[in-house]
């Protein structure tokens, strides 16, 4: 032999040729004896994760195969054709079996779990796709290390993301689901939650099954019914066709039931008696690891397979690289098999081998002191395995030579001293130690969940604090058996595992976001963490996800979505302070500062209405606004984008009512949400609503978060109900918004205002007298956005003088709403000045639909000028309203009074059928009588069924440029 070179031959005798680093193997037949195997022992603490021997793992076999002698040539040749084998899941303790003996006829499993798809027929047996390989044996060393220690890097950090939250507080019942709960908010929890309850509680019943098949493998004469199977190669009979016996189905499912309520009544028990039984399954499972290291150390003996050649650096160097080879469809090591396996298959075999991280935390509610225990007891039992894995990585790439963990089903229990029943021992005592950890904790999450009151559908398993679980542990014993009953996990199994990959990626989010966050109630007893560590845990987690199947991680995340749709549809609201409240707080303070205090480019204005509650009037009680009014706010939005803000305010002494302020704006708020208007609700006590509104308009909003919009209802009943001290009140509203620099909008006609349903036609009429900064059309198209205006046209009239050249004006206008991408039809109207209305007058007054009311109008001015000018000479003052001297020029309020009916009757003239009108608010004149300005405004909107009345402020809202 040369460079090393190991001699070889294929099964017909043709040498092999050596690969290309030298080395020379002979591939593993279907006349080989099966694989390797890994052993997952967990000690049962408070948390605790899975402790391993490691012989290499490969996909699983039908068990007990029976050869015919004539086939062997010696106690190397195989005993027959079989899957490749896995040994380790998650739980208490990993181990589902270490099935077969050297030299031994043993029986097969009946039951397919994990890899194993075995037909209980006579015959050709049904061929499954394999779905684990072998680590060792493929892998080779270096890359069982790096296996290894991927794996336990993702549990690793993911202790330390739990113990850094387990220790930021008092923390009840539920375990992971209260950490991600109260981190990530309740949808997330529960959904997260009930989907790791689900893994749970399907993961007993794989434990329950593999502690029945390993007890039927060991006692033969405990089963009633053996079925007795052909195996064959690539579907053809060859010489190594060997025959399988396997328990029958039944009595899987009978001992299965039997066992699962056997462990039931230990659970029903409660936690003092399972501490009791905890030692019975921990003692013989340390003891058989101790077994296996034992014979690694003295091996090998006297009647020990040539294939294991004690500890030697020779073998060591051997098996140091990878060597990945195919398999058929049965998972029979075949070099023109269709199925090859990589790095990414071994991660998705060893995963379930270092779960088991959350038992402790589980179970938080009956820990003593839980900022202590789950810390330490997590992140000890996930060292300790870590070093055990890596450990017998070293120790049996050392012990046998490739050929040897490729072909030996049970390499530990081959090696074991002084017995391999040992191992036979220690895997069904600790499947039943795992099954027993899976009744104890789901149930508990369970009611945990149920607790808290989110979901009313899951108030049946409601416990009591300090209560045992009886409704849960019955339901979790239910899904328990019935997968017992179904007996072939194999479709559910992956999925388990994507649901404790879920929830430890939940628990790294609610760490990463905590720690990022980092608000003052962020103290975690336990120092030892970062947010970039839990970061890299939760993508490891997604990672190791898609590396084990693309399909299972795509039908977990369905299903985790789904419950948290379910949640946010039927749940109850829950605050938990949870961390994505105080990322919103933290990132609109972020959004806050990077706006500053500098005017809002037109490109990025948006509305931001202060809606006016308080009517001009009573509305009946328990109504906190009218029921039109956010109506018109959702129409001031474009795809209801933009806040809202519902200010009403209560006359008073604050002192006196603030506890009606509180109740008000609970009204109010339940109001904006029944309307489903984005916004908020304050209340303001004031002595006078005049003095209430002074102060919101000059402190309400941060920044450029302020309103620029008020909207108000326009005071139709002031004068029917004789409400006197109304124009007043209105006319200091509008002047202390002139002040501040706020738009001002007022709704006539709110009663009218049409809601979401009531589609309108016709036009939308804007009569454009005053430059607003485009507000009143940015205004207009903002209504044809809701289904209620789109089916409307916009049409602009522009008042102008009888003089002005009428085609001119048109045609800017048009070019200046082309520019503004703005579709309407321009109309001009001229109306008459002053001074041609006074040439006309003396040939009699003008007739249209708005006479009367322009008759009236300047009857009531004029008789109450003349009651202003007795009380002033009565009593020797100048000329006073409300305590205010003012100032009255008779042709002015003539000329205002004949502006707005001339304005009226061109609105009556040509926008009687529109769906709204749109017209320029007039300012208040300065020190003018409200009451006149009252009875201009009347005059205005006489007769017109819904009007907004507009005005702007000194800035524009829309632009030409992109």
């Amino acid at each position: 032999m040369e460079n090393g070179e190991i001699e070889g031959a294929a099964d017909d005798g043709v040498p092999v040729p050596a690969p290309p680093n030298g080395r020379r193997y002979r591939p593993v037949g279907s006349s080989d004896r099966a694989v390797i195997q890994m052993t997952s022992m967990e000690p049962g603490s408070s948390s605790s994760t899975s402790v391993a021997a490691v012989s290499g793992i490969t996909p699983q076999p039908p068990r007990n195969l029976t050869v015919d002698p004539s086939l062997q040539e010696d106690h190397t040749v195989s005993q027959g054709d079989s899957k490749l084998e896995l040994f380790g899941f998650d739980s208490l303790v990993n181990i589902l079996g270490l099935k077969s003996m050297t030299g031994e006829q043993i029986q097969a499993p009946s039951s397919p779990r994990d890899g194993e798809d075995v037909a209980i027929t006579i015959g050709r047996p049904k061929e499954t796709g394999p779905k684990f390989g072998t680590m060792m044996g493929m892998a080779g060393v270096w890359q069982s290390l790096v296996l290894v220690s991927f794996c336990g890097a993702c549990t690793f950090l993911t202790g330390i993301s739990l113990s850094a939250i387990a220790t930021n507080g008092a923390m009840k019942g539920g375990g992971p689901y209260y950490l991600i709960g109260r981190a990530l908010g309740p949808e997330v929890g529960v959904s997260i939650g009930l989907c790791f309850f689900l893994g749970n509680a399907v993961a007993g019943s794989m434990y329950v099954l593999g502690a029945v098949e390993t007890f039927l493998d060991a006692v033969p004469s405990a089963e009633s019914v053996t079925v007795v199977n052909n195996t064959l190669v690539n579907g053809t009979a060859t010489a190594s066709t060997a025959t399988i016996s396997t328990p029958s189905l039944h009595d899987l499912q009978v001992y299965g039931v039997i066992v699962t309520i056997l462990l039931c009544f230990i659970v029903f028990g409660g936690v003092k008696i399972i501490n009791k039984v905890a030692p019975a399954f921990l003692i013989p499972v340390l003891f058989s690891l101790l077994c296996i290291y034992l014979g690694v150390f003295i091996a090998p003996r006297h009647n020990a397979p040539k294939g294991i050649t004690g500890l030697s650096i020779t073998t060591f160097k051997d098996n140091w690289g990878s060597e990945y080879q195919r398999t058929n469809n049965a998972g029979v090591p075949d070099p023109n098999g269709s199925i090859y396996w990589d790095f990414n298959a071994l991660v998705g075999l060893f995963f379930p081998a270092v779960t088991g991280i959350m038992a402790g935390s589980n179970r938080s509610a009956s820990l003593k002191d839980t900022q202590r225990s789950i810390p330490i007891g997590t992140l000890s039992a996930t060292l300790t395995t870590t070093a055990m894995y890596l450990f017998s990585v070293l120790l049996f790439g050392a012990l046998a030579t490739r050929e040897e963990l490729l072909t030996d089903r049970l390499l530990t229990a081959t090696v074991a001293w002084p017995a391999p029943a040992v191992i036979y021992i220690g895997i069904i005592l600790s499947t039943l130690g795992a099954a027993l950890q899976s009744l104890t904790g789901a149930p508990r999450l369970l009611a945990a969940i149920a607790n808290d009151d989110i979901l009313p559908v899951l108030n049946y398993f409601k416990v009591s604090e300090g209560a045992e679980p009886h409704s849960a542990t019955l339901f979790t014993a239910f899904i328990c058996i019935c997968c017992v009953v179904i007996g072939n996990l194999d479709l559910i199994t992956p999925t388990i595992t994507m649901f404790f990959l879920l929830c430890y990626a939940g628990v790294n989010l609610s760490c990463f976001l905590l720690d990022l966050l980092d608000a003052p109630s962020w103290r975690p007893r336990w120092k030892f963490h970062h947010w970039s560590l839990s970061l890299v845990g939760a993508l490891l987690c997604v990672v190791i996800m898609f590396l084990i199947s693309w399909s299972f991680t795509v039908v977990s995340l369905a299903l985790a979505s789904l419950i948290y749709y379910y949640v946010s549809l039927k749940g109850k609201a829950g605050d938990w302070g949870d961390g994505f409240k105080s990322a919103y707080f933290q990132l609109a303070l972020r959004s806050l500062r990077s706006l500053g205090a500098n005017q809002v480019h037109p490109k990025n204005w948006y509305p931001i209405p202060l809606i006016f509650c308080r009517p001009w009037g009573k509305l009946p009680e328990n109504v906190p606004c009218h029921p039109k009014l956010a109506d018109f706010a959702n129409c001031m939005k474009k795809k209801g984008r933009g806040m809202s803000i519902f200010v009403s305010i209560i006359d008073g002494d604050y002192h006196e009512l603030a506890e009606d302020a509180k109740t008000a704006c609970r009204q109010l708020d339940t109001y904006i949400e029944y309307k489903r208007c984005e916004g908020v609700a304050e209340i303001i006590v004031a002595p006078s609503m005049s003095e209430g509104f002074r102060s919101i308009v000059q402190t309400m909003g941060l920044g450029n978060l302020k309103p620029n919009i008020i909207v108000m209802r326009y005071p139709e009943i002031w004068r029917r109900e004789n409400l006197i001290q109304i124009p007043s009140t209105f006319v200091s509203i509008i002047n202390d918004c002139i002040i501040a620099n706020k738009a001002v909008v007022i709704v006539k006609g709110l009663d009218e205002w049409p809601n979401e349903y009531q589609r309108q036609y016709g036009t939308i009429d804007l009569y454009w007298i005053v430059r607003d900064g485009g507000l009143m059309l940015l205004l207009s198209q903002l209504l044809l956005t809701k289904e209620t205006f789109e089916s409307c046209k916009i049409q602009v009239f522009c008042i102008a003088e009888e003089d002005t050249d009428a085609e001119e004006l048109k045609a800017d206008v048009k070019k200046f709403l082309y520019d503004l991408r703005m579709h309407a039809e321009v109309i001009v109207v001229t109306m008459k000045s002053w001074e041609p209305h006074m040439e006309s007058s003396s040939s009699g007054a003008p007739q249209d639909d708005s006479q009367e009311a322009y008759t009236s109008a300047q009857r009531r001015i004029s008789t109450y000028l003349s009651e202003m000018k007795e009380t002033a000479q009565r009593e020797g003052h100048p000329l006073m309203e409300d305590g205010k001297q003012v100032v009255v020029n008779e042709q002015k309020i003539e000329k205002f009074l004949y502006t707005m009916f001339k304005l009226n009757s061109t609105i009556l003239r040509y926008s009687r059928m529109a769906a709204v009108v749109l017209v320029s608010l007039p300012p208040p004149p300065l020190n003018h009588p409200a009451y006149f300005y009252m009875e201009y405004m009347d005059l205005l909107v006489e007769n017109v069924p819904r009007m907004l009345i507009v005005r702007g402020y000194r800035r524009d809202v829309v632009t030409f440029f992109t």
